[in-house]
């Protein structure tokens, strides 16, 4: 076989090789990604959707990401939304990463590190905007998932009156 036979040969299987790597890797979408470093990943906007209300990502602010014990990474576009998402499926918060994106500092940090203030608009009016830096009248992360669990949000009319006394 000479080299030209070769070249016609290896031509068209490294072609559709690297069609394949491009279609299935370069083009994957940040959900379908084994997270084996549990850490946050990036995303671009209106191509992931929250598993809970199913509203497409637009930027960071308020965003959460839970890495599952399978490597997968599910992102929220509320960390209400992940905190009903960890209840529905009962998975409890120390069996996994919870990241959420801070107001102040704008980074991705461990959820259960943050504080929670109770009067942000959020995407889904919860309220619980995350932050790294306590300040007055924040909540930590054990009392803002009870809240949620329990109703005790910026959603409910008489909780939003209530807190904003309004």
């Amino acid at each position: 076989m000479n080299n030209k036979n070769i070249i016609l040969i290896l031509f068209p299987v490294v072609a559709i090789a690297l069609l394949w790597y491009y279609a299935s890797v370069v083009n994957q979408k940040p959900d379908q990604v084994i997270n084996k470093e549990q850490k946050p990943l990036g995303y671009k906007d209106n191509t992931v959707q929250c598993p809970q209300c199913n509203m497409f990502l637009v930027g960071k602010k308020d965003t959460a990401q839970i890495i599952t014990s399978d490597h997968k990474t599910h992102f929220f576009d509320d960390v209400g939304c992940a905190v009903l998402w960890l209840k529905e499926h009962s998975i409890e918060p120390k069996n996994i990463k919870f990241w959420v994106h801070t107001r102040d500092t704008h980074e991705y940090i461990l959820a259960q590190d943050a504080f929670y203030s109770r009067i942000d608009e959020t995407p889904m009016r919860y309220g619980f905007g995350a932050y790294k830096n306590s300040q007055e009248g924040f909540i930590d992360f054990e009392q803002m998932r009870l809240k949620m669990l329990r109703g005790e949000n910026m959603s409910d009319p008489k909780i939003r009156k209530n807190l904003l006394g309004y």
